[in-house]
């Protein structure tokens, strides 16, 4: 099966952020240079000959716009140099609100990028910064408008909800004027205490609490309304959008796809296998400069993993996991592998069936995990 896309990490950011387990390292501008160089020598070992061509494109981070001018049109033309960005469908970068001046937007412009996702969270300047933000929300106003005017006009923005001290009222402050932007892609999630966070240790120490439960499922259930009223179809349980402008990429990994997984930290599936690449900033850049496989990790997939990862994949999406092309990738049909757990969670109203797809339904989504764990196999 073919390679479908490319994630590449950049795992720089000018603060760390409390809730953020992801890879990332204090911007520098000296191991930044060493981090593209060593990145370079990743992508020359998959990609050592003509562009490759995927279908979308996401650079993500640390924060990719966190690099300096130099460092950024270094990046662009090395991703330019290894992927037919004239064939792809999408390319997307992630940045924070206030990293965006007009010569970054210029050179992303420039470069092919048709796709930006802001890193928002919350339209609160005291909510941002108790979680670790250092953008304002002015900074939120002057960089849409400033992708605007560029002609960059597919942006995405990520909210999150169930922050600690986070009242429903607040949440519903951030949805509305998240809306007046009228955009045409809103992902938004609920906070998870991850191991290795500053709120993570706060936790322990019993300096930080938890929101409510019911609390949560509200404003899980405020954030479907109101989107869904603006005109945003729920496509997956934590991203709306207006139609036509669901995340290709996003969709690569929940329809089960081969993607390359660049840079520290980075998670890759390609044809028989997932890959991990390493972490820890120094020893990503000496092995990528040995050998140019920074790799930690490689899991085996077979056959069992490959069925089990398209269900609970696949059942993130508000259509949920087509019968045809299940049958197309595997040659057999759901009912041959999972009928009995089917039937059992059909009867338990987890999961609703038409002539062309299973997904979730309402409850199903509120006990997603348990859902999931149906459809582990036996060896």
């Amino acid at each position: 099966m073919k390679i479908s896309s490319a994630y590449i990490h950049i795992p720089f950011c000018q603060q760390i952020c409390h809730y953020c387990d992801f890879t990332k390292f204090f911007y520098n501008e000296r191991l930044a240079d060493e981090y593209l160089e060593a990145l370079e020598k990743e992508i020359n070992t998959y990609i050592p000959g003509e562009k490759a061509n995927v279908r979308t494109i996401f650079v993500g981070g640390g924060t990719p716009t966190a690099v300096n001018h130099k460092q950024l049109e270094k990046l662009l033309q090395m991703i330019d140099d290894h992927f037919d960005i004239s064939g792809c469908e999408e390319y997307t970068f992630e940045a924070n609100p206030g990293d965006l001046d007009q010569e970054k937007v210029r050179l992303l412009k420039a470069y092919g990028v048709d796709r930006i996702s802001l890193g928002v969270q919350v339209f609160d300047d005291e909510m941002l910064e108790k979680i670790g933000r250092v953008h304002k929300v002015k900074d939120v106003y002057t960089n849409i408008d400033r992708l605007l005017q560029a002609g960059l006009s597919n942006i995405s923005i990520d909210l999150m909800y169930a922050l600690p001290g986070q009242t429903v009222k607040d949440f519903e402050k951030t949805i509305d004027e998240a809306l007046q932007f009228d955009l045409p892609h809103y992902s938004s999630y609920s906070l998870q205490i991850e191991p290795k966070t500053v709120f993570y240790q706060r936790y322990k120490k019993g300096k930080l609490s938890k929101a409510k439960e019911d609390d949560e499922a509200e404003m899980y259930e405020l954030l479907q309304q109101k989107l869904t009223k603006a005109g945003a179809i729920q496509y997956e349980i934590s991203n709306f959008a207006k139609p036509g402008f669901e995340s290709k990429h996003n969709l690569t990994y929940w329809n089960n796809e081969y993607y390359f997984g660049i840079g520290a930290g980075a998670h890759g599936y390609l044809p028989g296998k997932r890959t991990i690449n390493i972490r820890p900033l120094p020893a990503y850049v000496k092995k990528a400069f040995e050998d140019g496989k920074p790799i930690l990790h490689e899991e085996p997939i077979g056959l069992k993993e490959q069925l089990e990862e398209e269900m609970f994949l696949g059942l993130r999406k508000s259509k949920g996991v087509s019968k045809e092309l299940f049958r197309e990738k595997y040659g057999k049909t759901l009912t041959d592998v999972f009928g009995r757990k089917l039937t059992d969670l059909k009867n338990r109203e987890l999961i609703a069936e038409d002539s062309e797809n299973i997904r979730l339904t309402p409850k199903g989504r509120i006990l997603g995990n348990e859902v999931f764990q149906e459809f582990l196999l036996d060896e």
